[in-house]
């Protein structure tokens, strides 16, 4: 495979190597994949430089990952998670710059769940409402709240009423399960302003709220919804984004905003029960990491998730879109993943690709060891680099 631009310096001098991978799902942190991808380069290329730049486009990881890159403070605070069970969740505040960052997969997240026992429609975002709550106390200018990794499919109406917005039926009765949205006619807005300062939400997809690339249709299969579960699950987030609009009054359609759909809907939620607005999770990251100015410094960048595929650079996710960058710097990017799937597409992405499954082990042995593989897979990657 021939890399699309030559290494700024020749293979045999110290290089300057930036490793930002993102998150192997199900198996490794990014954190883990950028120390296991470090340790398999630097073994057969003692000499390179390199640093690690562990990268979330706002999913599982992003609020420890960015807090950690610019000195935020953890918070603790008392909630629920998405199946109303008493959790303290973390969120991160930068003082001198009155800067919060909330991550949504540490409070409602999927894998904080044990595998098959909620029903998506059990489920809700009401505890991430709780520490929005929390994190509205300190008074911020700007909240940074990534979403992805959710366990929920309910457009925030759980959020909602965490901030006191109540949702009625034609009958005047609360409803207070996202299903039932269903009988929705009328929506009380909060009768609070607990939020002042900008709100932004780091989304990783650009998916709308309804239609067959919407929430339901797409993400609901990764979250338990059943085929049985697609259509009264999508009728009542059409019923809510309905009446939200006919009240409202919006401009635009906020059920149509790309990222509208993203994290079941609940990019539509933050969007229209707390004002926020949304923004592309990498762009969000490089920008509060600087990562422009270090992919300049690197002669070679290194990333990768667990699968790269057509989704990785076509959805706007981490991976693609540091490959994109990288291209427009003119610096050489090598994607490295547990497996690389529409290859020829992948390839035009990157000035190399590769994985562990099938070439080094199959799918089963990769995930019960992904260390060790994604290490192997950075040495010999290492020593064929030219």
């Amino acid at each position: 495979m021939r890399p699309l631009h030559r290494p700024k310096v020749p293979a045999s001098a110290t290089q300057r190597v930036l490793v930002a991978p993102d998150k192997f799902k199900g198996t490794l942190t990014a954190t883990q994949a950028a120390a296991a991808i470090a340790e398999g380069w630097h073994a057969a290329r003692p000499g390179d430089l390199i640093e690690s730049l562990p990268m979330s486009d706002g999913g599982d990881g992003f609020g420890e990952l960015l807090g950690r890159q610019i000195g935020a403070e953890e918070q603790r605070v008392r909630t629920v998670d998405a199946a109303h069970r008493p959790i303290t969740a973390s969120w991160w505040w930068k003082p001198g710059r009155r800067l919060a960052i909330i991550e949504t997969a540490r409070v409602i997240g999927l894998a904080m769940l044990p595998a098959g026992k909620f029903h998506p429609f059990e489920l809700d975002t009401f505890g991430l409402g709780v520490v929005l709550r929390d994190a509205a106390k300190r008074r911020p200018r700007r909240c940074l709240i990534g979403i992805g990794g959710s366990a929920t499919n309910d457009a925030g109406f759980g959020l909602a009423r965490a901030l006191a917005w109540r949702f009625l039926d034609a009958a005047g009765a609360e409803i207070t399960n996202w299903p039932a949205l269903l009988r929705l006619a009328h929506v009380v807005e909060s009768p609070e302003t607990p939020w002042r300062g900008r709100l932004i939400v780091a989304v990783d997809v650009r998916n709308r709220l309804l239609g067959a690339r919407g929430a339901t249709h797409i993400y609901g299969p990764q979250k338990g919804i059943r085929p049985e579960d697609v259509a009264p699950a999508e009728r009542a987030l059409r019923r809510l984004a309905q009446v939200v609009r006919r009240q409202r009054r919006f401009r635009e359609d906020p059920a149509l905003e790309a990222g509208a759909g993203a994290a079941g809907g609940l990019g539509f939620g933050l969007r229209v029960f707390a004002g926020a607005q949304l923004e592309s999770g990498f762009g969000i990251f490089a920008r509060e990491t600087r990562l422009a100015r270090r992919v300049r410094a690197a002669n070679l960048v290194i990333t990768g998730e667990g699968a790269i595929d057509r989704t990785t650079v076509a959805m706007g996710k981490g991976v693609g879109e540091l490959a994109r960058l990288c291209r427009q710097l003119r610096v050489p990017c090598l994607g490295l993943g547990g497996v690389v799937n529409d290859a020829e597409r992948v390839r035009r992405a990157f000035t190399k690709v590769a994985g562990i499954a099938p070439e080094l082990a199959n799918a089963e042995t990769a995930k019960a060891d992904a260390v060790r593989w994604l290490r192997e897979l950075a040495h010999r990657t290492a020593l064929a680099w030219e």
